[in-house]
């Protein structure tokens, strides 16, 4: 078979043509000068195979086995979420926040809580590097699997840029249950991408958002009554003891959780709270400092 026919018969199968260039270029390769226009059988079954995957429902993301995120490469299959352009905002915001946290200093410690994939944790680790040499990256969740996937992305990362895997400690617990006490009051900055999804919200969610990993996005109800704040409000409502006189807090939330949010920092003792729109426009990015 051909390429150009290979391709023609995905884009008529799967309605798009960007994802049948998709498919096609990571098994083959991305076309150009010199590249055969024959595509051997075992490729082409290869390609038709992960074609009837995406036909059937399964996210382009877990198909292709690996998806972009800033300037990472990552793996990420079905013990994972999805890494998404908002989680990227918060790492931008998350970033930001380390540099006024922790300016001067070359070693500030990063806790990323529900690190999944470990996107968030090794981009931090990855980008912040330049101006904080010495940064460390605690990188916590309490699911196993979804560790596994971290560290294999830590290895991966670690490949290509020499020195981030060894930046990146992964820890498996329950929120701050899984950082040592020595930590306590020493923390430049706290970011995490918790469940925040409603129960309520769960069935309404688009069906291949639901083959994601349910625990890392439904939360329970907040304790103030807002739908899925629960592990929002955990989060809030314990950072500050692990945090520096400096340091700040970046959360991602629901843009309908923005006031309770707001609500919680104050109550936690933040001297100043602000919740970020993401780039459509809706309140994403919560964000709390210590000063």
């Amino acid at each position: 078979m051909r390429r150009t026919e290979l391709r023609a018969r995905l884009e008529s199968e799967l309605g798009s043509a960007r994802e049948a260039r998709w498919l096609i270029d990571d098994v083959l390769g991305p076309a150009g000068p010199g590249t055969p226009a024959d595509v051997d059988d075992r490729a082409a079954a290869r390609v038709t195979e992960l074609a009837r995957r995406r036909q059937a429902g399964e996210p382009l993301q877990y198909v292709l086995g690996h998806w972009a995120f800033r300037t990472l490469d990552v793996v990420v299959d079905r013990r994972v979420l999805i890494p998404r352009p908002e989680t990227e905002q918060v790492v931008e915001r998350a970033l930001l926040e380390l540099a006024a946290a922790a300016a001067g200093r070359p070693d500030p410690v990063v806790v990323d809580l529900g690190t999944g994939s470990g996107v968030i944790a090794l981009s931090v680790a990855l980008e912040a590097a330049a101006a904080h040499p010495g940064v460390s990256v605690w990188a916590v969740d309490d699911d196993a699997a979804a560790l596994a996937v971290a560290s294999i992305n830590r290895d991966r990362v670690g490949v290509t840029h020499p020195g981030v895997a060894e930046r990146v400690r992964l820890r498996l617990g329950r929120w701050f249950e899984a950082l040592p006490d020595t930590l306590l009051g020493g923390v430049a900055l706290l970011v995490s991408n918790p469940p925040y999804v409603a129960e309520s919200e769960w069935a309404e969610l688009d069906p291949e958002v639901r083959l994601e990993p349910r625990h890392a996005l439904v939360g329970a109800d907040g304790a103030r009554g807002a739908g899925g704040m629960a592990d929002v409000e955990a989060i809030v409502d314990g950072a500050r003891r692990w945090l520096t006189p400096a340091g700040a807090l970046v959360v991602e939330i629901a843009p309908h959780q923005a006031t309770a949010a707001l609500d919680a920092a104050g109550s936690s003792g933040f001297a100043s709270a602000a919740v970020l729109k993401d780039l459509a426009g809706r309140e994403r990015t919560l964000v709390a400092r210590n000063r």
